[in-house]
Order: C-alpha cells, then structure tokens, then sequence
C-alpha cells in the first residue's frame, strides 16, 4: 500500500507525485464532473418552463429534483464501494452513459412520467462523479494537496452550474426546450469519450493493493468500518448542513423565489443566481487555501458558514414589506455563495479518518449528507407553497430547521472525531519514525 501524507501534511515514502501528467488526468475526470452538474442544474433555469410544458404545480416540480436527488443520494455508498472495486475509470465512463441518456431522454419527453424517469437517469449517472473524481485527486496527488484539490473539482463543478445559468438559459428561450437540452446532451459524448482515451485510474508505480475478498462480508464490512470512524460521521454532517441552502436555491427554488415573491424580472434573478455561482467560486479557492495551512480551521469555516446563511435568510425573509431591498439579496446571494465551499471541508473531516482503500466508500457517506438534505428541503418547501398559497417566508423556513438539526450532531461528534484524528496523528509518526531499513 502507498504511503501518504500525514495529517499534517507531511510527505511520506509513496506518495503520488503529482506533476503535469497528474494535472492533465485529473482534468480529464474534472470535465465528466463539470457536464453532469450542468445536465443537474439545467432545470434550475427552466422551472418555470418545465411546470408550463408537463402543467405541474409547485409540489409535482419539486419531484423532479426531489426524484434526481434521491438517486443520487442512494448511489452514494454503492458508487463509493464500485470506485473502491472497479476503479475511476470505468465508473466514470458508466456514468457519462448514464447522465447523457437522462438529459437527452428530458429532451425529448412527452409526460411528466417520462420526464421525471429521465431525470431518476441523470441522477444515476451524475451521482457516479465527484466521488470518482475526489478519488482520482487522492490517486495522482501528495495527500497535503487535498483540501486544494477537492475545493478545486468543486469549482469545477460551479463552473458548470455557471454555464447552466448562463448558456443553457439562453438556449432554452432562444431555441426551445428540445433543441436545448438534446444539444447539450453532445457534451456528455465528448467527456464519455475524452475518459475512455486519456483516463488512467494512477500512476505507475502507484497501484492499489488487490483486496480478495470482494463479497457481501467485504461491502458490509467497508460500510461498518468507514461509518465507525468519528470523521466519517462528523464530515456527513457538516456536508448535510452546509450543502443544501445553496443547492436548493440554484437547483430550484431560486429563480420563482425572486421572480414570484422579491418581484424581479427572469434577468435580474438571472444575475443574482450568477453571483451565488461566482461567489462560490471565489470562496472555494479562499477556503482551500485557508484549510490547506491552518487544519484547524475547518470546523470554524463550516459552523460561520451556516451561521451567516441562517442570518441573512432570516433577515430576507422576515423583511418587512412586499420585497426585501436589493442590497440584502445581493448580500444573501454571497452568502449562499459559500455553502458549496464549506460542504467541501466535510471530506476533510473524513480523508485522514480512512485508509486509502476506503475512501470511496467513506466519500460516498459524507457525500449523501448535503443531498439528503437537499431532497428533504426541495420537497417540504413545494409542499409548503402548495399548503400556503405560495407563501415563500413560510416554506423557505424549512431551512432553519434541517441547520438545527444539522449542527446539533455537528457538536456532539466534534470531540470524538478530534480524539480519533489525534491518534491517528500518534500513530503515523510513529510508523514514520520506525520505519524498517530496506
């Protein structure tokens, strides 16, 4: 087995060395990754579109995303076990296939039965990327880079939801429903295509040990394993926590909230929803710096995260008066920004809890936390504005409660997961001191 990094960040004999191949292959996975967000966000943009088109109402538009994130969410331990036993390549070829049918299969749909079943699709097959992609970081490059790494693919991925809200919006009022998605399918071709040629799952020299036992003992014993460490649990939290404010906003709910009920034009809301994107971007890099120096730091970064979303939603909501003022949801939408960024420091909670052969599996827990809550949310504020005739105070309040929640179990497993990293930190010292001569 290759040796890493500490969790300090010091290098240990074996560590992938990284370089200029590392970055052109990373790239590779990063661009499966940057399509499928774009393929999950696309119906942020075309809500409103989509509830004329299969003439829903809020509760059944909810569905589509609620059905999308609940595939993804329940891929998440089944991916993680395939990326530990199949490797990088081949799941994310899998799901390029996947994500790619289900955009194209919404392009064309003539019901709402058919649209969401395509949608179920592109859950399935987006719901294989980003574990397979923070696993190809943690293959190709020194551990000591992987706060930056991860923060990285995340940007990527913000990126997408950037050319979602920006290009595929164009497209959809310019071309129409089906010339718009069944084009942006073609992008899913080229990253199927670009993994099966350049993709390598590591770098010579660099192999996995091969594990025998690959049966039900072994799945079973992955899982029970991974959710016993305390940084397992304690990065499931505060992704379910810091994650899906912003994701709820951006794949959904954002544009009615500011067009129905702040009374913005489609392009001003437009703007705003671009701003939680750029601010992601920014903060995603600041984070990454910030966590990559100072470990300490990122249960700080995640609790002030959800403190400051909690406020200024509190603040936006409770205005009073028709609208809130423009000032405060551009403050709102800043703030939102740093949802994605922080979810991110739940891997760095779970990375050094794991041995390098789980880490798929431990991604795949800490993962589902910010799409379990996702999914709640989408589906209680629907429910909300159907019971209250759009009443977006009241159904945006589901917010606070899943971050009560949230950070409840964020205290409580807070010291164990520390203790448990601390001896961790013994022992690989430990290990590195009394290293046996060749």
């Amino acid at each position: 087995m290759s040796a890493r990094a500490d969790e300090m960040g010091r290098v240990l004999p074996g560590d992938p060395p990284g370089g200029r191949r590392a970055v052109a292959v990373w790239c590779t996975g990063v661009a499966v990754y940057f399509v499928a967000v774009i393929f999950r966000t696309s119906l942020g943009v075309a809500g409103l579109d989509a509830a004329d088109r299969f003439h829903v109402g809020a509760s059944q538009l909810s569905t589509f995303s609620i059905l999308q994130l609940l595939v993804y969410a329940g891929m998440q331990i089944p991916v993680g076990l395939l990326v530990d036993r199949l490797g990088t390549k081949k799941v994310l070829a899998i799901g390029a296939v996947l994500f790619t049918a289900g955009q194209l299969g919404f392009a064309f749909s003539p019901s709402y039965g058919t649209a969401l079943a395509s949608r179920a699709l592109l859950g399935c097959g987006d719901a294989m990327t980003f574990i397979s992609v923070l696993r190809l970081g943690t293959r190709w490059f020194p551990a000591r880079r992987g706060p930056m790494i991860a923060q990285l693919a995340a940007l990527a991925g913000m990126a997408g939801n950037l050319v979602s809200t920006l290009v595929l919006a164009r497209l959809l009022h310019g071309l129409g429903w089906t010339p718009a998605f069944a084009g942006s399918a073609l992008a899913g071709v080229v990253v199927l295509v670009l993994t099966l040629l350049f993709l390598k799952d590591h770098p010579e020299g660099h192999e996995p040990e091969p594990s025998p036992h690959r049966g039900a003992a072994y799945v079973r014993r992955q899982i029970a394993e991974s959710w016993r460490e305390p940084g397992t649990r304690l990065g499931m939290w505060v992704h379910f926590t810091t994650q899906f404010p912003a994701m709820v906003f951006l794949l959904l709910w954002g544009l009615p909230f500011l067009v129905e009920a702040q009374g913005l034009g489609r392009a001003a809301a437009g703007e705003l929803l671009t701003l939680v994107v750029l601010s992601n971007m920014v903060v995603g890099l600041v984070y990454g710096q910030i966590v990559a120096r100072h470990h300490a730091a990122r249960l700080p970064l995640a609790l002030g995260t959800v403190a400051a979303t909690a406020l200024f939603w509190a603040l936006t909501l409770a205005w009073p008066g028709d609208h809130a003022p423009l000032a405060l949801l551009l403050v709102l939408c800043v703030v939102l920004g740093a949802c994605g960024p922080a979810s991110m420091l739940g891997f760095d909670f779970a990375r050094p809890a794991n041995p390098p052969e789980r880490q798929g599996t431990a991604s795949g827990i800490t993962n589902m936390g910010g799409f379990v809550a996702s999914m709640t949310t989408l589906f209680a504020i629907g429910v909300l504005l159907d019971a209250t005739g759009d009443d977006y105070a009241v159904a945006f309040s589901a917010v606070f409660v899943l971050q009560a929640v949230g950070i409840v179990q964020i205290l409580r497993l807070r010291g164990r997961a520390a203790r448990r990293e601390r001896e961790r930190l013994v022992a690989s010292r430990v290990e590195t001191v009394h290293v046996p001569a060749a």
